[in-house]
């Protein structure tokens, strides 16, 4: 049963999730005064700008839903895409591809991620860079779509100001530096214990826990020991796979596992409770884990086997 007050309806059909992102939304209808209407998902954990309200706490999230409901008013759309073609004009001139996803969301509908935005095989890299940008975008993960006949990846962009990242995206660094760490760290694949050339640096602590104070920024002078103590090599494929494990190790409390061995050299497979789960001293439950740090696990493990 839905839940009204004002010209906001909340349906109570459930907390809606989007796993793979570790955010959560609220089921909506606004009715405006000159007839129109929006029927779509508010996200209420929402790390990319720091939203993180309590639905319990209906006080907040009426005077949160208050002010979504005031910028997403029709008349307001008109000055709102304005600003964005600005910002997308001056602002990210190269960004092309990313600019293509915007550009097919920005009506405030779903979108099938197979038939209803640009045929671009990275989508989910531009939908990641929309959201490092300050947008914010709703991710149904089985929505239904007529036309492909089945359940679909579908997406819908918020029309509201862009938030401001509460720091905890990505970290950059410069070709230059990300050059150097590879040269210092040998071209070192730390899941396969071999050269490998198309390794790339990986954050030993996964942005998936990281808060506004975490991220940094990298700069060139980083020494070798700082270089070492927060990066490591692993390809692509490998650092998608640790995502979801780090991902999963969020939401669940169960640390990671690999290569089938539940061995951990500090603390068991459950996330201490003691220890934060998001900011910099949330990084103490990662110590231990196989992929907080390959070779200090492996290093352990040996060890452990030799004695």
């Amino acid at each position: 049963m839905p839940d009204s007050k004002e010209n906001i309806t909340i349906f109570n059909d459930g907390k809606h999730v989007n796993t793979k992102a570790s955010e959560e939304y609220v089921h909506v209808h606004f009715c405006y005064p000159n007839g129109a209407e929006w029927d779509g998902w508010i996200p209420t954990k929402y790390r990319r700008t720091g939203i993180d309200i309590d639905l319990c706490d209906k006080n907040k999230l009426e005077a949160y839903l208050k002010q979504i409901y005031a910028e997403m008013a029709p008349e307001n759309y008109d000055s709102w895409l304005k600003e964005q073609n600005r910002f997308w004009k001056e602002e990210k001139p190269q960004a092309t591809d990313t600019k293509y996803l915007f550009d097919s969301l920005s009506d405030g509908k779903w979108h099938c991620i197979n038939c209803g935005i640009p045929n671009n095989p990275n989508w989910a890299r531009r939908n990641q860079d929309l959201k490092e940008m300050g947008y914010t975008i709703a991710t149904d993960l089985h929505k239904y779509c007529p036309k492909c006949k089945e359940n679909r990846t579908h997406l819908m962009l918020l029309p509201i100001k862009r938030g401001v990242s509460d720091g905890n995206g990505y970290e950059t660094f410069s070709p230059a530096l990300r050059n150097r760490i590879i040269k210092l760290l040998n071209s070192y694949d730390v899941y396969e214990c071999r050269v490998n050339p198309h390794c790339l640096p990986d954050h030993k602590f996964s942005e998936i826990r990281w808060d506004g104070n975490t991220k940094t920024i990298n700069q060139d002078s980083m020494t070798d020991d700082e270089i070492r103590h927060k990066f490591q090599l692993l390809t692509n494929q490998r650092n998608q796979q640790k995502r979801e494990v780090c991902r999963n190790c969020f939401q669940t409390g169960k640390r990671g596992v690999a290569f089938g061995i539940k061995y951990f050299f500090e603390g068991t497979e459950d996330w201490d409770p003691c220890i934060p789960t998001k900011g910099k001293d949330a990084e103490r439950g990662c110590i231990g884990c196989p992929w907080y740090d390959f070779e200090e696990w492996r290093k352990h493990l040996t060890q452990e086997l030799e004695d």
